[in-house]
């Protein structure tokens, strides 16, 4: 039994790892909400999530059963290769959520269990068929294939269940409160608050009872007898509360998004603890039950089959794991927020690019909708254009500061969450988490006219991707696991020691990728905060942060990339064509900003000539001309075409050092604003030499003889045209900067 032991200590090891990991990937099902709409600072938002977990955990004894026999017989499988499928199941597991956590993807830790357990019980149970020579329809007395239908069948289900009826209800509610809610939560917010603190209190109290270890049968029963009473009661009571505290002139809408977030805490660790540590559980389960037996390895493991008691200690320290990994893990971050930017109000830097198929089902959208708007009257599409006005303007908190969403779609966001999670959980399906709040989250943005023209087909091909990652989820876990499982069965204690090697590697490695790229997105970077529109415009000053990494990235990025052609380096400039997106995204960054600043002039600043215009379209222009160039470049060696002669690539290389210059003293300019007349003089260095260039041109093309090149010297043509343009256009940029600052500087003495 020793080396049973000691799989079940790497088990719990693998556990606690899983609980770390999984957590990270599914905080994004309960604190997207609250970090979308800003309802509180982030402690108490996760102080919230944390009394959410701790009580979520002693109701989610009822879901250990599907770790045990929710996928499997257990009875038709002896000790040893219950172990080996439990032990495949948790490495499988702590790699594959790591891996799309450093992605900042969600997916489903209720996919991933459901189809490791899946896979690895299915690989040993066709080692046993053949060792027995059985036919393959044998398959079926090992896999309890009736009950990981019905629950593949409840995942997939979910995914439409909760973007349909999000949409549904989101639209109603938007259409009794509208954008301008405020004016409309002492009519009805009491009664929104009855309501939704009712349905929390009778998916999670009532429903969720049954799965609770802490509750008597005699309470359990109590309460099933009394359902009708205590939602009367319960209504009655939670509305009368917020409307006395609306009275008081407490934002109700706080209180229930804070309610809401602990609701589906709750709900997600009832539902998903089972994902994190059942299968630990299990295996502790069986090692218990191989003790007493005399001969373990030819023990089948039939009163697994039956019901067992989880210890509810080991549930609350699961619970306190998740809450450790909420205070301090950062890709648990990442996940929010893509989440979150998915859901957004206001348009801005979108984080997935389009497709073809995102552009043809915006496309037979709008179609659809202008055939149905033709069926439907005016007066009522009238009305219903009334009731959504304001839809496009920027939410801000209280500061000033841009949201993701107002209250009133928090509010929704969590309650129809926690309300399908609970049901799920009350009737021992584990739906995924991740599925429904992901889902209801799109649907009641899409309702919310989130997904503009300008943004749809980005917004689109983002859910197209994560919902493709959580059916590559599926593949991947049943394919991987499976391999391990058959490894271990073979492999003994070797493969177990040589893949729990592997796991430490990739999440070690997953881990420095994750750190490095987190520490280059965030460099130099502080969140933009206006604090009132009267004094807008001086914010362009904290755009120095972002101004700097933008150039540091173009003088990286352009002088890297001449330096690289003129010594034809193929794998550099590839290098450099795969991150020319950060140099596009630096600059989207910039002019969002300025775009959110714009919005927030006073009438009386607009007119003092700022030049908005000027400064966003200069960006956006730098940003173009370096990412040409570099494709130009690339696609020329990439064709394998002649290389320039070696005068054209000394005029580079010495171009190339001239622009490095110019955009130094850019950022030197950017760190002390009395430098500018050094930037002018770096700026006409540039121009000088690209007037020598220019001079030289037709003495170049009458010596060239067999060298001449025609698509040769167009690209060195095009290129010197380019870094005039450039050069200029960082010119104008600065000089506009500048001016900005020294009427800022004289606004401020004044």
């Amino acid at each position: 039994m020793e080396i049973y032991l000691v799989i079940l200590i790497v088990l719990f090891i693998l556990a606690i790892s899983d609980l770390v990991v999984g957590v990270g990937n599914d905080a994004v099902n309960f604190l997207n909400s609250a970090f979308g709409c800003r309802v509180a600072p982030r402690h108490i938002i996760i102080l919230a999530a944390s009394v959410g977990i701790v009580a979520g955990t002693l109701f989610s004894s009822g879901m250990m059963e599907v770790a045990r026999k929710g996928i499997f017989n257990p009875q038709h499988f002896y000790f040893p290769e219950l172990m080996t499928i439990f032990l495949s199941v948790m490495l499988t597991d702590i790699i594959m959520l790591d891996f799309f956590n450093t992605y900042g993807l969600p997916t489903s830790t209720t996919v991933s269990i459901v189809f490791e357990l899946l896979g690895s019980a299915f690989a040993v149970s066709i080692i046993k068929i053949i060792h027995a020579s059985e036919d393959i329809g044998m398959l079926v007395k090992y896999i309890n294939s009736s009950k990981a239908i019905a629950i593949i069948g409840g995942i997939l289900l979910s995914i439409v269940v909760a973007f349909t009826v999000a949409i549904i209800v989101q639209f109603f509610v938007r259409l009794i409160f509208t954008f301008d809610y405020k004016k409309r939560l002492t009519r009805y917010g009491g009664i929104f608050g009855g309501i939704s603190l009712t349905a929390i209190t009778f998916f999670i109290v009532v429903k969720g009872a049954k799965g609770a270890a802490f509750m008597s049968a005699d309470t359990k029963a109590w309460i099933m007898n009394n359902v009708g009473i205590l939602m009367l009661y319960s209504f009655i009571g939670w509305t009368i509360f917020f409307q006395l505290l609306h009275f008081l002139k407490v934002n109700i809408l706080k209180i229930i998004v804070l309610i809401g977030t602990l609701a589906l805490a709750l709900a997600f660790a009832a539902n998903d603890l089972v994902n994190f540590i059942g299968v630990p559980l299990a295996g502790l389960n069986s090692y218990q039950i191989a003790l007493h037996s005399s001969n373990p390895d030819s023990l089948l493991m039939a009163k697994l089959a039956g019901k067992i008691h989880t210890n509810p200690l080991l549930l609350l320290g699961a619970g306190l794991i998740m809450i450790a990994t909420l205070y301090y893990s950062k890709k648990a971050r990442g996940v929010i927020k893509t989440s979150v930017d998915l859901g957004r109000q206001y348009e801005g830097d979108e984080r997935f690019q389009s497709s073809t198929l995102s552009r043809n089902i915006v496309r037979a959208s709008i179609e659809l909708a202008n055939g149905i708007n033709v069926l439907i009257p005016k007066s009522f599409t009238g009305w219903v254009n009334k009731r959504f006005q304001g839809y496009n303007r920027t939410v801000t908190d209280e500061r000033g500061i841009p949201i993701s969403f107002d209250l009133i779609r928090a509010s929704v966001n969590l309650i129809l969450a926690s309300i399908l999670i609970s049901i799920a959980t009350s009737w021992k399906l584990p739906l995924s988490t991740t599925y429904v709040t992901f889902m209801v989250a799109m649907g009641t943005s899409l309702s919310d006219k989130a997904w503009g023209r300008d943004s749809a087909v980005y917004r689109i091909n983002g859910v197209i991707t994560v919902i493709g990652g959580w059916f590559l989820t599926a593949f991947i876990a049943f394919t991987v696991a499976g391999t391990f499982a058959v490894i271990i069965y073979f492999g003994k204690s070797i493969a177990i020691f040589a893949l729990a090697l592997l796991a430490a590697y990739f999440v070690y490695k997953s881990h420095k990728y994750y750190n490095k790229v987190t520490e280059e997105e965030t460099a130099g970077e502080e969140e933009l905060k206006i604090e009132s529109s009267t004094s807008a415009f001086s914010t362009l000053e904290k755009l120095d942060a972002r101004f700097k990494k933008f150039f540091s990235i173009i003088d990286k990025y352009f002088t890297s990339s001449i330096i690289a052609f003129t010594k034809y380096d193929r794998t550099k400039l590839k290098e450099n064509k795969d991150s020319m997106k950060k140099i596009k995204k630096s600059a989207n960054k910039i002019v969002n900003d300025i775009i959110f600043i714009v919005k927030n002039l006073s009438e009386k600043e607009v007119k003092k000539g700022r030049r908005y215009g000027k400064i966003m379209g200069a960006t956006q222009e730098i940003s173009y001309l370096v990412r040409n160039t570099i494709d130009k470049l690339y696609d020329h060696i990439n064709n394998n075409h002649r290389p320039l002669n070696s005068r054209r690539n000394k005029n580079l290389i010495r171009l190339s050092k001239a622009l490095d210059e110019q955009i130094k003293s850019v950022l030197k300019y950017f760190d002390d604003i009395s430098t500018y007349d050094d930037f002018v003089l770096k700026t006409e260095a540039v121009n000088n030499f690209l007037q020598q260039c220019d001079e030289e041109q037709v003495n170049i093309l009458r010596k060239e003889e067999e060298n001449f090149s025609t698509r040769g010297t167009l690209l060195y043509l095009d290129i010197l045209t380019t870094a005039e343009n450039l050069s200029g256009q960082i010119y104008h940029l600065i000089t506009v900067l500048n001016k900005n600052y020294i009427s800022m500087k004289k606004d401020k003495d004044q």
